[in-house]
């Protein structure tokens, strides 16, 4: 229950955008109708909308908002952030409001979370801050009509660093339920030729991960946006445009235009990889294990009948779990043949070849779950000592591989659910490459990585 007193009012309704609900869904519907479909979408980490008023950016921002109808029901949170446009202040402001009302309803704000993000140096609770602020307020409705019922954080950006952004972000990264939005509009004013120029430098900025490539006049959100960037770079999440245009495309004179752009972040290890794309992995998975239970070999698979997406190189572990318990698992760390292929051979491998482990029966296979891990390439962690390699790896986050010389092992994020200790996540790895647990040389290396796991126990009357 919600009262005036503590729900934060619309303050650009009928001006930035209809203040009528069904005049307000219908233009919303409307825009997000024109925006082609793919037919396996791709859940994003983030996306990046302007928040002009709809009749100058709305078409831009469907495009990043209309993929997100596939996934009503699992976006449960959305953490939204955007330039402060109306009143000058230092830091990050939360507002108090127990819910944000547009014309098509209330949204409820996940105070447990903000409660949470007061104790971030450089967080304030600010409601003047958002009372007339519209770098949030034009999303909420677009994100009404794709998502439907959802919990909110609401954030307004003043005199702040793109560090402070990125921690507050950080703290619901590894939330799969969770989305991140970054509102901003970028050049503002120019004539319709120089706007384009900066513009499409800004996007580019953002496409390279090169934070020093916006300008002050690239983009009103830019702090926001350098945030995200550094979250991005961390992760190493993959940005693409989805549209972009100005004000003299839509609705404005050529004469003094402002530039918009919609984007999106995804892991790489799943930028290609939609839904559709999982459950075929899982598939090849599954009858690569049944073809060995039934004739002892490896079966062969024809990749150039499989998605684009399962013919390009691709690196996977495919792990098989009995009743929760381990019972087999084998991967790849580099990518070195086309993704249907490596989870066909590691399937089998993971059943049959696990040295740890008798090979898998038939009476053993309706009790099983296989999983998929799908690996983002590998980078290089250079660490100064033992202690700078635990003060530095992040739980729950980083799958680790090590080596020396010709000595090699890797655990998977997923273990990390297990040994959620760096110092015994370590040792642990260590033990596996066979090295002593209090192990250390400068001949050490590391490389660290991220994973996309998606799993299904088998389907017993196939």
């Amino acid at each position: 229950m919600t009262t005036a007193a503590n729900v934060r009012a619309p303050a650009v309704a009928g001006t930035f955008y209809p203040g009528d609900a069904e005049k307000l869904k219908r233009l919303i519907d409307g825009y997000l109708g024109a925006v082609p479909m793919p037919a396996d979408p791709i859940r994003p980490r983030a996306i990046i909308v302007p928040h002009a008023g709809y009749v100058y950016s709305g078409a831009t921002a469907a495009y990043a908002y209309a993929p997100l109808r596939a996934f009503a029901g699992t976006i449960s949170r959305v953490v939204l952030i955007g330039p402060a446009h109306r009143v000058p202040f230092r830091g990050i402001a939360l507002s108090s409001a127990r819910a944000f009302l547009t014309p098509l309803g209330p949204i409820r704000q996940d105070l447990t979370a903000i409660e949470r993000l007061k104790t971030i140096a450089g967080v304030v609770a600010l409601d003047e801050a958002h009372r007339l602020e519209h770098s949030l307020e034009v999303q909420l409705p677009f994100l009404q009509r794709v998502l439907g019922d959802f919990r909110l954080v609401a954030l307004v950006a003043g005199a702040v660093t793109p560090t402070t952004v990125a921690q507050v972000l950080s703290v619901f990264y590894d939330d799969p339920e969770t989305l991140l939005v970054i509102s901003t509009d970028l050049s503002h004013y120019h004539d319709y030729d120089r706007a384009k120029a900066l513009d499409h430098r800004t996007v580019d900025a953002i496409l390279e991960g090169t934070t020093n490539d916006i300008s002050d006049e690239g983009a009103c959100g830019r702090i926001p946006v350098k945030g995200m960037m550094q979250i991005a770079m961390e992760h190493g999440l993959k940005a693409t445009l989805l549209d972009y245009r100005n004000s003299g495309d839509t609705a404005g004179s050529r004469d003094r235009v402002v530039g918009y752009a919609a984007l999106r972040y995804d892991d790489p290890a799943s930028a290609h990889l939609g839904v559709r794309d999982q459950d075929r992995l899982l598939d090849l998975a599954e009858a690569s294990v049944r073809h060995g239970l039934s004739t002892g070999q490896p079966p062969t698979i024809v990749v150039e009948s499989e998605s684009e997406a399962l013919r390009a190189r691709g690196a996977a572990f495919v792990t098989l779990t009995k009743h929760h318990v381990l019972r087999g698992c084998i991967g790849s760390l580099a990518a070195h043949r086309p993704l249907a292929a490596d989870v066909v051979a590691n399937a089998y491998s993971a059943a049959f070849k696990d040295p740890r482990f008798p090979a898998l029966t038939a009476a053993e296979w309706p009790e099983l779950e296989i999983d998929i891990s799908v690996l983002s390439p590998p980078i290089a962690f250079a660490v100064a000592s033992e202690a700078d390699l635990l003060g530095r790896l992040r739980v729950g986050r980083d799958g680790l591989i090590l080596q020396e010389g010709n000595t090699r092992a890797t655990f998977l994020p997923s273990v990390w659910e297990q040994l959620p200790d760096p110092k015994v996540f370590l040792a642990h790895l260590k033990r596996k490459a066979g090295l002593a647990i209090d192990h250390w040389s400068p001949d050490l290396r590391f490389w660290r990585y991220s994973t996309y796991a998606f799993s299904r126990p088998v389907r017993r009357s196939s």
